[in-house]
């Protein structure tokens, strides 16, 4: 799945990312290091995977994997 980085804090290698329609979604660390990245700037196309529930209001997706989206 594509999505855009919208933060991303150095310090915990954690931030977020907006889907394409507009929903913010967190990563944590383990899913930014899963990617082999070193930094993340904010407007970067970026390529997630997801894990968990994507369903109704108890909802608890969480992205595994962010990576630099490539063509």
């Amino acid at each position: 799945m594509q999505a855009t980085a919208y933060t991303y804090d150095p310090e915990s290698r954690s931030g977020s990312v907006l889907l394409d329609d507009g929903t913010p979604l967190p990563f944590e660390a383990p899913a930014f290091d899963a990617g082999g990245l070193r930094l993340l700037r904010p407007g970067q196309r970026v390529r997630i995977e997801l894990e968990g529930e994507t369903e109704g209001e108890t909802g608890s997706r969480r992205i595994t994997l962010v990576t630099l989206q490539t063509m």
